[in-house]
């Protein structure tokens, strides 16, 4: 393959990859990476393999390592290396660095110095299961890894109960079914949702349906591969007093009062205010 190798203008360049077919890749990032005067990676041995695939050669310029423990120096290196005049390109793992990728303190600190720092966009995770789920997708929040354990995951999910657009998540095999049981139970049974696996891979597959019903199909077999969960936006329902304090009190046998409410009011969709104000009520009477 010919590329376009010119010099490139001083700056960092972030270099969008494939999520999993490599011919994913743009032209233009592969101009890019032919070009740079450096390379940084998250991962060192898949930059290396994809530009192997694509004929692109290194020819002695440096391809160094650069990940979320590299740490302040290897932050101020690259950027005295782009201050100098250097073209630097970083490549994550897959897909779009900074977007639950690596790269964000490096651009911070490029930008703050008053380098450039341009974006050479192509695959994304976020928009490819954003394209197959048949969900709306005029306005939708991308919300990233929820945290691991049981009560924080609930309560993060609670906060996002009532966002007027179609949330995006990502996941891991080990904690899918955990994270989409959580959904079901907070958000209700019946909000739509998808879970895309392997998107762009040999293996790729969309689940689509209720929460209630993915979640199901989901415990039936073992999870392999990389998920993006997407789930459709709350719509608005009337609740009984008496139902929310008895959601209340169940979740104050194991929360405090302020993250009971918040708990409450995302999964029931109402203002945590008046939640709050109910719990107080019930903590002092307890």
């Amino acid at each position: 393959m010919n590329f376009k190798i010119s010099p490139l203008a001083p700056g960092l360049y972030l270099v969008a990859t494939p999520i999993g077919t490599a011919r994913d890749i743009t032209l233009r990032a592969l101009d890019v990476l032919a070009s740079a005067d450096i390379l940084a990676a998250e991962d060192t041995r898949t930059a290396r393999k994809l530009m192997e695939i694509h004929g692109v050669p290194l020819a002695g310029r440096p391809l160094v390592a650069f990940h979320d423990h590299s740490g302040a120096n290897a932050v101020s290196r690259l950027a005295a290396e782009i201050a100098a005049g250097k073209a630097v390109a970083y490549v994550s793992e897959a897909g779009t660095p900074l977007v639950a990728d690596p790269g964000f303190e490096l651009a911070r600190e490029v930008a703050e110095k008053g380098g450039q720092v341009l974006a050479v966009p192509g695959a994304s995770a976020v928009l490819a299961a954003l394209s197959v789920a048949a969900l709306p997708t005029d306005r939708f929040l991308f919300a990233g890894f929820l945290p691991a354990g049981k009560a924080q995951r609930e309560a993060a999910i609670a906060e996002l109960r009532d966002v007027p657009a179609t949330l995006v998540f990502y996941e891991s095999p080990k904690r899918v079914q955990e994270m989409l049981t959580s959904l079901r139970d907070v958000l209700g049974a019946d909000r739509q949702a998808a879970v895309c696996r392997e998107l762009t891979k040999r293996f790729e597959e969309v689940r689509r349906g209720p929460l209630g019903e993915v979640a199901d199909a989901m415990a039936e077999g073992p999870a392999r591969g990389e998920y993006v969960v997407v789930v459709g936006r709350a719509g608005a329902r009337a609740v009984a007093e008496a139902d929310v304090e008895a959601a209340l009190r169940e979740a104050m046998t194991s929360l405090r009062v302020k993250d009971a409410a918040t708990l409450v009011a995302g999964a029931l969709g109402l203002p945590r205010r008046e939640v709050y104000q109910i719990a107080l009520k019930l903590s002092e009477d307890q």
